[in-house]
Order: C-alpha cells, then structure tokens, then sequence
C-alpha cells in the first residue's frame, strides 16, 4: 500500500553535523517503518508512512556520530513488534528498544523480547494517531513488565497533560516523557501549564526527552533554528541534567510543515545543553544508565 498522499519524505542528504558528539553518544528516539512487504503496517492505523528500515536508521547513526539508538515502536505497526525486534537483533547490542503491547501478552512473550532488548513500552495517549484505553488496561500491562525492571514512555500532549497525571503517579515504574509532554510553546516556560510540568519532574521517577523542536515551534517551516522551542528544552536540561535523554526522531512521522534535516537537529545540542558536563549526560551517561547499566563500569 502506498504511504499517504501528504506523508513528507525523511531528509535524503542530512548534514554533517559540525557540533562534536562525546563518545558513546545515544539517539534516544527514532523509529524502524517496514519495509511493508517484510513487516505489514498494522490494519488499525490511522497513518501509513513511507520505509525507513534498520539499515538506513544505522546509515544515519554512523552519519551523524552515534554509537547508539533507542527504537521505539511506532503506532502505525500497532503491537506487531517484529521489524523492532529484527532491528535490534542486526544492531549488534547498539540499540534498545521500546515495545508496544496488548495487555494479553505473555510473559514468555515479553521474556523473548527482553533478551532481544526491549526494555520499556510506550503508552501513546495522543488521540490523533491512537484509541487511547482505560486505565485498567495499561496497568495490567505494568504488572507484567514491573518484574522485568522496564519502564514506559508516554507519548502525551499538553492539552491532556492534567488528566494523566494522577494515573501517571500511581504507576510503580519510572515513566519517560516524549518530547517533553509537547507544550504550547507560544504560551512561555513561565505559563502554568509548563510550570505544572516541571514540578511533575521534580519526582524522580521522571524523565523526558528534550526532543522534536521541529514539531513543537509555531515559527513554521523556514525557520531552521526553532528559537521558540530552546528556552524550554534547555530549561530541563538545566532543572534536570540527570533524567533527560535526547533523539532525533527519524524518520520523522506526520510532519506536515517542513522535515528538518538531522544535521541541524545535532548541532542545536550545545544550545540545549550549554556545557561539556551536560552534554555528556543527556546523550551518553543517562541512557547508557537507563538503557545499557549492564556496561556501565
């Protein structure tokens, strides 16, 4: 099946970045598409994009400097997470994953996927790209992944920030937020909404991705530089320099305005992260203690 007559194409010739990654840097965020006729897109999506397959996911890695990736489970494959798992066997044990699953599954199920390197699943509450479920469904899925030492990302938007909230706190795994719960970044850091936020942050048990400036700015798509969306990824990374993580998320789903080249996405790191000390959290020590403890000396 063709992808969406609207779908933008991930960019072709991305930059070098001139910005410098530390050594043993991680991309905390990007996602593996197909090919379809290997890994079927699954029959309830509500998107149907073009390929990004592993191999050209790790072409991007070693482009930009990477050492590592985190893949996480896109909703266009629903709870099939074999093209995951195919990913993270031909990494080489340089990627992990984020799974999306049925509150059915198994516990041999989820074993095999832990050995293949899952280590989370993503709840995605943004209407728009999924059918949220009640609560009761997600917290049987926590009472299998608990004893496996996982945690979950949460794909949310501000707008529906609020009502998670309580439900997020009851939740007895650390919780990793994308894209730092997309805030409307016109409204300021100082807006309540993001205040609400940060203070959520303040609990230990949360982390967020300081990521997709691209999707947050409301400067349009010939601005390259997505000043709107730095004060607020910088701010956590100030506020919370050892629970934050970083990504590219290529190949960039549902765009609509531009696709930023991953180039520039990499050199707007010394903005967010103004120091050499913070830089070597948020891209290597942080999600090598989240992702990979087992290598940490």
């Amino acid at each position: 099946m063709p992808m969406d007559a609207d779908w933008m194409h991930w960019h072709q010739n991305p930059r070098k970045p001139r910005f410098k990654l530390p050594d043993g840097a991680v991309d905390a965020h990007c996602h593996i598409f197909g090919p379809e006729d290997v890994f079927p897109y699954a029959p309830e999506r509500k998107y149907t994009p073009c390929t990004g397959s592993k191999e050209q996911l790790f072409s991007l890695r070693d482009h930009l400097s990477f050492s590592r990736n985190v893949i996480v489970q896109a909703s266009c494959h629903g709870t099939d997470n074999a093209a995951l798992l195919d990913g993270l066997q031909a990494s080489e044990n340089k990627a992990r994953g984020i799974a999306v699953v049925a509150d059915d599954i198994t516990d041999d199920e989820l074993q095999h996927m832990h050995l293949a390197g899952v280590r989370g699943v993503r709840f995605n509450f943004v209407r728009r790209l999924v059918d949220p479920k009640p609560h009761p469904y997600y917290e049987r899925i926590i009472d299998k992944i608990s004893p496996l030492g996982w945690h979950v990302i949460v794909y949310i938007e501000a707008a529906d920030f609020a009502h998670y909230v309580p439900f997020l706190n009851s939740l007895p795994v650390d919780v990793v937020f994308d894209h730092m719960a997309r805030p409307d970044v016109s409204k300021g850091i100082h807006h309540p909404d993001f205040i609400q936020f940060v203070d959520l942050m303040n609990n230990e048990k949360y982390w967020t991705k300081v990521s997709c400036p691209e999707r947050l700015t409301k400067q349009g798509g010939s601005h390259q530089n997505y000043s709107d969306v730095v004060p607020f990824m910088k701010h956590l990374v100030d506020a919370f320099p050892d629970r934050v993580l970083w990504g590219t998320d290529w190949p960039h789903p549902n765009m609509k305005s531009h696709m930023p080249d991953d180039g520039q996405l990499v050199e707007m790191i010394p903005l967010i992260a103004d120091s050499s000390l913070k830089q070597q959290k948020l891209l290597v020590d942080n999600p090598m203690r989240l992702y990979w403890p087992e290598l940490i000396d």
